[in-house]
């Protein structure tokens, strides 16, 4: 059988799909007809105008499928095929399944292209009629006709069903459509990723996408949990084995060949068997597409999507998996929450399945700084006790937590969700006390993207603080996001009672911090005491009650940032030389603020401390002369060898820690869906999508 190689230009007028389309029932097992429809090579849509061709190219056929498919049962008969080959697969060598991995991957391909453009076009309903759809009567005896000349056993399978089709109503029970995911997931799981079926695995996944998909089409009022499609998927037989089938595809970050199914451009099919059984064993050699580049999380999204792009479909449906359906059981984030490390033995509690966490963990290092990884890297932290405990225990934090500073320093070009879920994995990590005191201990050498000031050397801990000072400031300026500013001083204040040999820039950045906002507050006050009549406000918009709730917002702020110099003068005070140096030089910020009611009993301990080593200071000018900065240095480190805490009042220790917002769906589906849409494979049309409300660019 010759090879029959058909591109995107010419789908439209191709003979075997136009009957596909057509009023003439095609039996599933007609094997020439189907083995004619299946042999064809395809460039597959690699953005949104790609897809938009390829949509405009097939919608004469996709309008006659529409109107004949009821009557014909054509789909249903094209699902068979796809269910037969998928389970031949399963017991085929590698020679004997290259051919048919590519024509199940074909089949495949229809199968999905028709389910998006019924979510797109119709409905939920609709696309369950088109799976469950027989022939009627008198299509099966035309198709009977046909095959009397050449008897087959599809000849009395056609008669038989003659008997009954007149009778049988369609009845939409979901059967085959169960059967259907059933293969999907047989795919994923049990067929291992090599170069020739690489692209039949990211098509079986990308098919469970565009299924779950529906969701974005359906009204915004129909939930999940009364959604067929969402029943079946959820009946978790296999969500164990499917978790771990797509985060091995995450971690293992295999780049897609440069071939589909091994065949070359020049369409020779049995050298590309030959080419593709040989490049299994260098398949694993080229991956260091990301490793150089020094990318945005925009440019890296794209680079990870074109060059991994099974990692990066699979990595998107387990955040859909796992972020719908939260308010019942829901298997699939159990599965993910429950994982355990390949290379423990745990003993305590039920383990979903193992993985090599030290994969898993490196893959996330190399792409945090994308949205939908740092999304992965939250959901780990925050419900994985286990994958936790693991990353605490790492000795190079700095290749996880450097790119997710990263993120947050070029604030200006992430978008504001990627920003926050980011500040929140910083705030998981500082809830541990190992991670606030080993970030002290790990130094950096001349941080390149770090352009404010040139510092040659600089502990992990001192550019946590600065990036997170930085973004305060941000937020005060263009976002102005009351969650943002408490995860932010959350996350130092956590950190305090172990900052340690802070950089002298680190120090004069916190005092800073105050500064800047006591400005701030002062100037606001000053405007709400002037008489209504005289009042000059910012905008018209800002009202005197707006005013009030700033002002509070920013008391609590100030508030914050005072007890966070506090505790690290508590608790670290003779590791912190730097800090005492910068409050003395400083002390004048202060003075507007020691009578007022909710900062004087902190800035009573600050004024101790000042107190305490400016009269040193001023023993010894008095004994030497006007000090230079390292001889002030000096006396700092000798006083602070002599000062005791016990003078301070006593604060409660700074403790803070992540809780989900309630109903946290709310905030997840809609970011998850828009990430599926922006930086996935699949290309939905943006025009009708109906659920989700988030700014979509597809």
């Amino acid at each position: 059988m010759g090879l029959n190689v058909s591109r995107n230009a010419d789908l439209a007028s191709n003979e075997w799909l136009q009957r596909f389309v057509g009023r003439q029932h095609i039996p599933h097992d007609d094997e020439a007809y189907w083995n004619n429809l299946l042999n064809y090579n395809i460039v597959m849509p690699e953005n949104s105008q790609d897809q938009l061709s390829l949509d405009s190219r097939l919608e004469t056929l996709c309008q006659s499928f529409i109107g004949n498919n009821l009557k014909t049962g054509n789909f249903g008969a094209l699902v068979t095929v796809f269910l037969e080959k998928a389970s031949e697969l399963m017991s085929l060598s590698d020679q004997e399944s290259n051919m048919h991995v590519w024509q199940t991957f074909n089949a495949l391909f229809i199968i999905r292209t028709l389910i998006k453009y019924i979510n797109e076009t119709g409905s939920e309903f609709q696309l369950l009629q088109h799976f469950e759809a027989m022939p009627s009567a008198e299509l099966l005896r035309a198709a009977q006709q046909q095959q009397q000349e050449q008897p087959t056993e599809a000849t009395s399978i056609a008669m038989e069903a003659t008997e009954h089709a007149a009778l049988a109503p369609l009845i939409v029970d979901g059967a085959k459509f169960e059967t259907f995911i059933d293969a999907l997931v047989n795919l994923i799981v049990v067929i291992p990723v090599k170069e020739f079926t690489y692209h039949l695995q990211l098509e079986a996944v990308n098919t469970l996408i565009t299924l779950l998909a529906v969701h974005l089409f359906a009204q915004q009022q129909q939930m999940t949990d009364k959604s067929i499609v969402f029943r079946t998927i959820y009946k978790c037989q296999h969500a164990n084995v499917l978790m771990s089938a797509l985060l091995h595809f995450v971690a293992r970050m295999v780049e897609v060949p440069h071939t589909m199914f091994g065949s070359s451009s020049t369409g020779s099919f049995v050298f590309g068997i030959a080419e593709s059984l040989l490049s299994i064993f260098s398949f694993r050699k080229q991956q260091d597409v990301l490793k150089t580049s020094n990318a945005t999380g925009v440019e890296l999204s794209q680079q990870f999507r074109t060059h991994y792009p099974l990692a990066n479909q699979s990595l998107l449906l387990i955040l859909v998996l796992t972020n719908h359906c939260t308010a019942q059981d829901n298997a699939y984030r159990a599965s993910l929450f429950g994982c355990a490390d390949s290379k423990d033995s745990p003993k305590q509690g039920a383990v979903s399945f193992q993985i090599d966490f030290s994969a898993v963990y490196e893959t996330l290092c190399r792409i945090v700084t994308i949205d939908q990884a740092t999304l992965l890297l939250y959901l780990l932290l925050h419900r994985n006790e286990r994958f936790y405990r693991f990353v605490m225990q790492q000795q190079n934090l700095e290749q996880l937590v450097i790119p997710i500073l990263q993120t947050l320093y070029n604030a200006p070009d992430s978008n504001s969700h990627h920003i926050y879920m980011s500040l929140i994995v910083l705030l998981i990590l500082s809830e541990d006390e190992g991670f606030n005191k080993n970030v002290h201990t790990i130094l950096l050498k001349n941080i390149s993207w770090y352009t404010e000031r040139t510092i040659s050397e600089i502990s992990l801990g001192g550019i946590l603080i600065l990036i997170v000072i930085r973004t305060i400031q941000y937020n005060m300026l263009k976002m102005r996001d009351k969650y943002l500013h408490t995860n932010c001083l959350a996350a130092l204040a956590n950190m305090s009672g172990h900052f340690r040999a802070l950089h002298p820039y680190v120090a004069q950045r916190l005092v800073s911090l105050f500064e800047t906002l006591a400005r701030k507050h002062t100037r606001l006050d000053a405007q709400l005491k002037e008489p209504a009549d005289s009042a000059v406000f910012v905008n018209v918009a800002t009202t005197p009650e707006d005013m009030m709730q700033d002002l509070s917002v920013l008391e609590e702020v100030l508030r914050m940032v005072l007890e966070i110099l506090n505790s690290c003068l508590t608790n670290q005070l003779v590791y912190c030389p730097n800090l005492v140096y910068t409050l003395l030089y400083k002390r004048s910020v202060f003075e507007g603020f020691r009578s007022h009611h909710a900062f004087q009993d902190v800035i009573q301990n600050i004024d101790m401390v000042v107190g305490f080593f400016s009269s040193r200071l001023q023993r010894v000018q008095e004994q030497r002369g006007e000090l230079g900065v390292n001889e002030v240095l000096e006396v700092i480190s000798k006083g602070a060898s002599q000062w005791s805490s016990d003078r301070l009042r006593k604060f409660p220790d700074l403790k803070f820690k992540y809780v989900e917002e309630d109903a946290p769906e709310e905030f997840f589906i809609p970011y998850v869906w828009t990430l599926v849409c922006k930086y996935g494979c699949v290309h939905f049309s943006s025009e009708s999508i109906k659920s989700v409300t988030t700014d979509i660019a597809c």
